[in-house]
């Protein structure tokens, strides 16, 4: 399938007019990465059904409907998530990250995050403060892969051994993620239409929407970053007792970032204040985690009748890894991608996709299907929440075929792409959005700062 007739499937299952497809204006083709597949499909299309699905919402509030112009290479480099600070570009990985040979396969294993390397560690009895790399290779090598990925998992840590398609397909989590569609949107109160005030023609398509951002790595942070682009005013909610890496510098463009602590009293009380004023609350914890905390979808309803909740999960909301949590390169590898990527590459040899397109992917659906629900909100009234899985979005991204010969060009020019701007993190470097909207353009006007640099407050509403 081509990208227009993917926008076109992702835009008639939100149940959005179909008059609005033809000012969407989608350039290039795969492969534009190295990948046998279709990456830049994926990439091209969430991102346009984002920027075009907020220009929809735009249009119900009086704006004439505009162009929105992506072109996939554009795009697909855009989800590559490059960034640099101060000219120096971060390693992503931990030094414990990564695929592991194990007695009878391989496990790959995510460390990013100090507590998920030192409970892995501890899993394979070394010690956090003295283990090596080389020393957890070989205790990985005495392993069966599907005996520590289950170790792992029962002490909530982040590890997946490597399957091929066939033998995902074959598990219970397999069937549950087959069965499910691409995303839903689901009605789940009644409530009148949200005052939205009317916008001028100069004015971006999201002005004075208001968003709770309480996501993490990677791809509820880059849906926020979005809405941020199209005109929201996005608040990410940050824990103080949390450590974060240095992505957030990236994708924390173009939004408010304030810390609330939700174990006291105090911290739930002011999340609460805001949420009675927000239009969307996209949350990327781990299942049950927010809701157990009273911040639920049925709960924010009733505190917010009208509001959007976006719940994003690792492994769907059905079967038996439901609550598993669960992270791009992990999936990647638990549901085929890699082996089939090595494959394709003819060594044999596991291989990742040439960016983390299933969190990227799934972040444009998260802001597509903010956007979406609101539109649906405004015409219908009630309450609403979204649902959006990585694991959804990549069996999806199977759904879109395989690209001969896509392992053999060669990675294009980043340098086109780059803006630079001042930020709390230092000089930053980054991709500009590759959504161009034709009359009111994707901007981050707020520069990205450091977690709890802003009050809990509620600016002004820009659209008055």
């Amino acid at each position: 399938m081509n990208a227009s007739e993917v926008l076109g499937g992702i835009w008639r299952q939100a149940g959005l007019p179909a008059e609005a497809l033809p000012f969407a204006r989608l350039t290039g083709a795969d492969p534009v990465l190295p990948s046998s597949f279709a990456v830049g499909v994926a990439a091209q299309s969430t991102i346009a059904a984002a920027a075009l699905a907020a220009c929809e919402l735009g249009h119900l509030r009086g704006s004439a409907r505009q162009q929105v112009g992506v072109d996939m290479q554009h795009a697909a480099l855009d989800c590559t998530g490059w960034f640099s600070l101060d000219g120096r570009v971060p390693d992503p990985w931990d030094t414990f990250s990564g695929l592991y040979r194990c007695a009878d396969g391989w496990v790959r294993i995510h460390a990013n995050f100090a507590h998920h390397r030192d409970g892995a560690l501890r899993l394979m009895k070394l010690d956090p403060a003295t283990a090596t790399r080389a020393e957890a290779e070989a205790v990985m090598a005495t392993w069966r892969a599907h005996e520590f990925e289950d170790a792992a998992a029962a002490q909530g840590l982040v590890a997946t051994a490597l399957r091929r398609f066939d033998e995902w397909g074959a598990t219970p989590q397999g069937h549950a993620i087959a069965a499910q569609p691409l995303f839903t949107i689901e009605r789940i109160g009644d409530a009148p239409p949200l005052a939205l005030t009317p916008l001028r023609e100069d004015q971006r398509p999201l002005t004075g929407v208001r968003v709770l951002d309480l996501t993490r790595i990677l791809a509820g942070p880059v849906g926020g970053r979005a809405l941020a682009a199209y005109g929201a005013d996005v608040m990410l909610v940050n824990s103080p007792n949390l450590p974060n890496i240095e992505s957030i510098a990236d994708t924390s463009r173009g939004k408010l970032s304030t810390h609330v602590d939700l174990r006291t009293d105090e911290g739930r009380a002011v999340l609460q204040q805001l949420a009675t004023q927000a239009h969307v609350f996209v949350q990327g914890y781990r299942p049950g985690g927010i809701a157990s905390l009273g911040f639920g979808p049925a709960e924010l309803a009733r505190l917010r009748p009208g509001i959007v909740c976006v719940s994003l999960t690792a492994y769907g909301t059905q079967g038996p890894w439901a609550n598993r949590r669960g992270f791009d390169s992990l999936v990647q590898t638990a549901m085929g991608f890699n082996h089939a990527e090595g494959e394709a590459a003819g060594d044999g040899k596991p291989k990742p996709l040439p960016m983390q397109i299933l969190d990227e992917a799934t972040g444009y659906l998260i802001a597509f299907g903010a956007a979406a629900a609101l539109w649906r909100q405004q015409q219908e009234g009630g309450s609403w929440h979204v649902q959006v899985s990585l694991a959804q979005t990549g069996h999806w991204l199977r759904s879109l075929g395989r690209v001969p010969g896509g392992l053999s060009i060669a990675r294009p020019d980043l340098k086109p792409y780059v803006e630079t701007s001042a930020s709390g993190f230092g000089e930053l470097a980054a991709l500009r959005h590759s959504a161009q909207l034709s009359r009111t353009p994707a901007a981050w006007p707020r520069p990205s700062m450091p977690p709890g640099s802003h009050p809990p407050v509620w600016p002004v509403d820009t659209a008055k």
